[in-house]
Protein backbone atom coordinates (compact mmCIF):
# COMPACT_ATOMS: atom_id res chain seq x y z
CA UNK A 1 0.00 0.00 0.00
CA UNK A 2 1.41 3.36 -1.34
CA UNK A 3 1.10 6.67 0.79
CA UNK A 4 1.49 9.24 -0.97
CA UNK A 5 4.02 12.24 -0.92
CA UNK A 6 1.10 14.49 0.85
CA UNK A 7 0.13 12.45 2.98
CA UNK A 8 3.66 11.27 4.38
CA UNK A 9 4.60 14.73 4.67
CA UNK A 10 1.46 15.32 7.17
CA UNK A 11 2.36 12.30 8.97
CA UNK A 12 5.88 13.28 9.39
CA UNK A 13 4.93 16.73 10.43
CA UNK A 14 2.22 15.67 12.88
CA UNK A 15 5.21 13.22 14.60
CA UNK A 16 7.53 16.32 14.67
CA UNK A 17 4.98 18.05 16.29
CA UNK A 18 3.90 15.28 18.73
CA UNK A 19 7.61 15.09 19.93
CA UNK A 20 7.74 18.65 20.43
CA UNK A 21 4.66 18.77 23.10
CA UNK A 22 6.03 16.05 24.77
CA UNK A 23 9.42 17.42 25.92
CA UNK A 24 7.97 21.01 26.37
CA UNK A 25 5.77 18.58 29.00
CA UNK A 26 8.54 16.67 29.96
CA UNK A 27 10.44 19.83 30.99
CA UNK A 28 8.29 21.87 33.00
CA UNK A 29 7.72 18.78 34.94
CA UNK A 30 11.29 18.61 35.39
CA UNK A 31 11.42 21.96 36.24
CA UNK A 32 8.24 21.79 38.93
CA UNK A 33 10.79 18.84 40.04
CA UNK A 34 13.16 21.17 40.92
CA UNK A 35 11.02 23.68 42.54
CA UNK A 36 9.68 20.58 44.77
CA UNK A 37 12.96 19.65 46.19
CA UNK A 38 13.98 23.50 47.01
CA UNK A 39 11.07 23.60 49.19
CA UNK A 40 12.33 20.31 50.85
CA UNK A 41 15.25 21.47 51.34
CA UNK A 42 14.50 24.94 52.54
CA UNK A 43 12.03 23.46 54.65
CA UNK A 44 14.36 20.57 56.23
CA UNK A 45 16.96 22.71 56.76
CA UNK A 46 15.24 25.58 58.54
CA UNK A 47 13.74 22.37 60.66
CA UNK A 48 17.37 21.68 62.45
CA UNK A 49 17.49 24.01 65.63
CA UNK A 50 21.34 24.05 65.86
CA UNK A 51 21.98 24.30 62.32
CA UNK A 52 19.53 26.57 60.52
CA UNK A 53 20.12 29.29 59.14
CA UNK A 54 19.67 32.90 62.00
CA UNK A 55 17.01 34.72 61.79
CA UNK A 56 18.47 37.66 61.99
CA UNK A 57 20.23 37.08 58.49
CA UNK A 58 17.17 36.01 56.90
CA UNK A 59 15.60 39.65 57.88
CA UNK A 60 18.32 41.21 55.61
CA UNK A 61 17.90 39.23 53.02
CA UNK A 62 16.89 40.55 49.53
CA UNK A 63 17.28 37.83 47.90
CA UNK A 64 17.42 33.77 48.69
CA UNK A 65 18.89 31.12 46.24
CA UNK A 66 18.36 26.89 46.84
CA UNK A 67 20.40 25.19 44.74
CA UNK A 68 19.91 21.48 45.55
CA UNK A 69 22.18 18.27 44.44
CA UNK A 70 24.98 20.50 43.70
CA UNK A 71 27.77 17.62 42.08
CA UNK A 72 31.41 18.45 42.72
CA UNK A 73 34.06 16.42 41.30
CA UNK A 74 37.06 16.71 41.63
CA UNK A 75 41.12 14.78 40.65
CA UNK A 76 43.53 17.73 40.82
CA UNK A 77 41.31 20.04 39.27
CA UNK A 78 37.80 20.14 40.36
CA UNK A 79 34.66 21.50 38.85
CA UNK A 80 31.01 22.24 40.83
CA UNK A 81 27.36 22.72 38.98
CA UNK A 82 24.23 22.67 40.20
CA UNK A 83 20.82 23.96 39.29
CA UNK A 84 18.04 25.79 41.38
CA UNK A 85 15.70 29.00 42.22
CA UNK A 86 16.14 32.48 42.85
CA UNK A 87 13.99 34.72 44.53
CA UNK A 88 14.31 38.16 45.59
CA UNK A 89 11.77 41.51 47.22
CA UNK A 90 12.22 45.10 46.93
CA UNK A 91 11.60 45.88 50.50
CA UNK A 92 12.60 43.92 53.66
CA UNK A 93 9.19 43.92 54.22
CA UNK A 94 7.70 42.87 50.47
CA UNK A 95 6.76 39.36 49.19
CA UNK A 96 9.22 37.59 47.78
CA UNK A 97 9.37 37.45 43.73
CA UNK A 98 7.97 34.86 41.59
CA UNK A 99 11.20 32.26 41.41
CA UNK A 100 13.49 32.40 38.51
CA UNK A 101 15.73 29.31 37.95
CA UNK A 102 19.78 29.42 38.14
CA UNK A 103 22.70 27.65 37.80
CA UNK A 104 25.70 27.70 39.99
CA UNK A 105 28.94 26.52 38.20
CA UNK A 106 32.35 26.78 39.70
CA UNK A 107 36.29 25.14 39.77
CA UNK A 108 38.71 24.52 42.17
CA UNK A 109 42.28 23.36 42.04
CA UNK A 110 44.45 21.75 44.14
CA UNK A 111 45.30 18.46 46.71
CA UNK A 112 41.61 16.25 45.67
CA UNK A 113 39.75 13.68 44.52
CA UNK A 114 36.26 11.85 44.50
CA UNK A 115 32.95 13.02 44.12
CA UNK A 116 30.46 14.88 46.66
CA UNK A 117 27.03 16.41 46.27
CA UNK A 118 25.74 19.28 48.43
CA UNK A 119 22.79 21.17 48.62
CA UNK A 120 23.88 25.00 48.54
CA UNK A 121 21.41 28.06 49.78
CA UNK A 122 22.79 31.51 49.23
CA UNK A 123 21.65 34.90 51.21
CA UNK A 124 21.94 37.72 49.51
CA UNK A 125 22.13 41.21 51.98
CA UNK A 126 22.17 44.13 49.70
CA UNK A 127 20.73 44.55 45.77
CA UNK A 128 23.88 44.62 44.18
CA UNK A 129 24.35 40.71 43.73
CA UNK A 130 20.46 40.82 42.24
CA UNK A 131 20.95 43.30 39.61
CA UNK A 132 24.20 41.45 38.97
CA UNK A 133 22.11 37.92 38.06
CA UNK A 134 19.31 39.69 36.49
CA UNK A 135 21.83 41.16 34.32
CA UNK A 136 23.08 37.42 32.66
CA UNK A 137 25.72 36.30 35.67
CA UNK A 138 27.14 37.18 38.81
CA UNK A 139 30.66 35.74 39.89
CA UNK A 140 31.01 34.79 43.86
CA UNK A 141 33.68 36.82 45.30
CA UNK A 142 34.26 39.34 42.31
CA UNK A 143 31.36 41.37 41.71
CA UNK A 144 30.09 40.22 45.01
CA UNK A 145 31.20 39.75 48.24
CA UNK A 146 30.76 36.31 49.57
CA UNK A 147 31.32 35.09 53.43
CA UNK A 148 30.38 31.93 54.89
CA UNK A 149 27.23 32.14 56.79
CA UNK A 150 26.88 31.43 60.33
CA UNK A 151 24.04 28.35 61.46
CA UNK A 152 22.38 27.87 64.40
CA UNK A 153 21.59 30.23 67.39
CA UNK A 154 25.01 31.26 68.02
CA UNK A 155 26.28 31.26 64.73
CA UNK A 156 30.18 30.70 63.82
CA UNK A 157 33.22 32.93 65.79
CA UNK A 158 34.80 33.12 62.37
CA UNK A 159 32.32 34.46 60.71
CA UNK A 160 31.61 37.95 60.12
CA UNK A 161 28.79 38.49 62.21
CA UNK A 162 28.65 42.12 61.49
CA UNK A 163 26.65 40.49 58.32
CA UNK A 164 28.71 43.17 55.78
CA UNK A 165 29.10 40.60 52.98
CA UNK A 166 26.67 41.27 50.30
CA UNK A 167 26.23 37.17 50.05
CA UNK A 168 26.21 34.40 52.27
CA UNK A 169 26.55 30.94 51.71
CA UNK A 170 25.62 27.18 52.75
CA UNK A 171 26.14 23.45 52.19
CA UNK A 172 24.40 20.56 53.18
CA UNK A 173 26.33 17.61 52.87
CA UNK A 174 25.27 14.27 54.77
CA UNK A 175 23.38 15.87 57.01
CA UNK A 176 25.86 18.49 57.85
CA UNK A 177 24.78 22.42 57.29
CA UNK A 178 27.69 24.73 57.63
CA UNK A 179 29.12 27.41 55.45
CA UNK A 180 31.13 27.19 52.49
CA UNK A 181 33.60 29.08 50.65
CA UNK A 182 32.29 29.60 46.75
CA UNK A 183 34.86 32.01 45.18
CA UNK A 184 34.77 32.38 41.79
CA UNK A 185 31.69 30.40 41.33
CA UNK A 186 28.93 31.73 38.76
CA UNK A 187 25.75 31.98 39.10
CA UNK A 188 23.65 32.59 35.99
CA UNK A 189 20.41 32.82 34.62
CA UNK A 190 18.95 29.48 33.58
CA UNK A 191 16.68 30.75 30.71
CA UNK A 192 15.64 27.52 29.01
CA UNK A 193 13.93 26.45 32.18
CA UNK A 194 12.51 29.63 33.37
CA UNK A 195 10.71 29.25 29.89
CA UNK A 196 9.61 25.59 30.00
CA UNK A 197 8.23 26.39 33.67
CA UNK A 198 6.08 29.76 32.46
CA UNK A 199 5.38 28.57 28.87
CA UNK A 200 6.73 31.61 27.38
CA UNK A 201 9.93 31.43 25.52
CA UNK A 202 12.89 34.52 25.74
CA UNK A 203 11.13 35.20 29.68
CA UNK A 204 13.33 37.37 31.35
CA UNK A 205 14.68 37.30 34.73
CA UNK A 206 13.46 40.89 35.22
CA UNK A 207 10.39 40.28 34.10
CA UNK A 208 9.75 37.38 36.94
CA UNK A 209 11.17 39.81 39.66
CA UNK A 210 8.85 42.57 38.76
CA UNK A 211 5.74 40.36 38.35
CA UNK A 212 5.17 40.93 34.17
CA UNK A 213 5.79 37.30 33.77
CA UNK A 214 2.93 34.62 33.37
CA UNK A 215 1.29 33.05 36.29
CA UNK A 216 3.69 30.20 38.32
CA UNK A 217 2.64 27.07 38.68
CA UNK A 218 1.54 25.33 42.44
CA UNK A 219 4.90 24.01 42.92
CA UNK A 220 6.15 27.33 42.71
CA UNK A 221 3.50 28.44 44.79
CA UNK A 222 4.54 25.87 47.47
CA UNK A 223 8.27 27.02 47.90
CA UNK A 224 6.68 30.91 48.24
CA UNK A 225 4.69 29.90 50.62
CA UNK A 226 7.49 28.21 52.74
CA UNK A 227 9.69 30.85 52.12
CA UNK A 228 7.59 33.35 53.79
CA UNK A 229 7.00 31.41 56.66
CA UNK A 230 10.14 31.49 57.24
CA UNK A 231 11.22 34.69 56.91
CA UNK A 232 8.21 36.19 58.56
CA UNK A 233 6.93 38.09 55.20
CA UNK A 234 3.68 38.38 53.31
CA UNK A 235 2.85 36.39 50.73
CA UNK A 236 2.44 37.20 46.60
CA UNK A 237 -1.19 38.30 46.07
CA UNK A 238 -2.72 37.81 49.93
CA UNK A 239 -5.28 40.23 50.61
CA UNK A 240 -4.49 43.18 52.64
CA UNK A 241 -5.60 43.47 55.97
CA UNK A 242 -9.27 45.33 56.65
CA UNK A 243 -10.50 47.16 59.17
CA UNK A 244 -13.14 46.07 61.24
CA UNK A 245 -16.68 46.93 60.01
CA UNK A 246 -19.08 47.74 63.20
CA UNK A 247 -22.12 44.93 63.08
CA UNK A 248 -24.44 48.46 63.27
CA UNK A 249 -24.25 50.83 60.20
CA UNK A 250 -25.95 54.05 59.34
CA UNK A 251 -26.77 52.18 56.24
CA UNK A 252 -28.68 49.37 58.33
CA UNK A 253 -30.82 52.00 60.34
CA UNK A 254 -33.77 53.35 59.21
CA UNK A 255 -34.27 56.78 57.54
CA UNK A 256 -35.02 59.69 60.34
CA UNK A 257 -33.79 56.92 63.35
CA UNK A 258 -31.38 57.17 65.87
CA UNK A 259 -29.19 54.35 65.71
CA UNK A 260 -29.82 52.73 69.29
CA UNK A 261 -26.76 52.87 71.69
CA UNK A 262 -25.05 49.75 73.17
CA UNK A 263 -24.73 49.49 76.57
CA UNK A 264 -21.46 49.39 78.02
CA UNK A 265 -19.69 46.31 78.20
CA UNK A 266 -18.45 44.56 81.91
CA UNK A 267 -15.84 41.95 82.53
CA UNK A 268 -15.37 40.13 86.03
CA UNK A 269 -12.74 41.23 87.61
CA UNK A 270 -9.87 38.66 88.19
CA UNK A 271 -9.50 39.71 92.15
CA UNK A 272 -13.08 40.11 92.23
CA UNK A 273 -14.58 37.46 95.20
Amino acid sequence: MSISKKTGSTLWFSAILAAAIVNVAHAGAREEGRLLTATEVLQEVQAMPDQRIPDALLSRAYGIAVIPDVTKVAFIFGGRHGNGVLVVRDKLTSPWSNPSFVALTGGSWGFQAGAQSSDIILVFTTRTGIEGIAGGKLTLGADASVATGPVGRQGSAATDMGFNAEIYSYARTRGLFAGIALDGSVVSIDKSANGALYGKSGVTATELFSGQAPTAPASAQRFLDRLAQVTRTPVRGSPAPQADVPATSAAQTPAGVAPKAEAPRTYPLDDQK
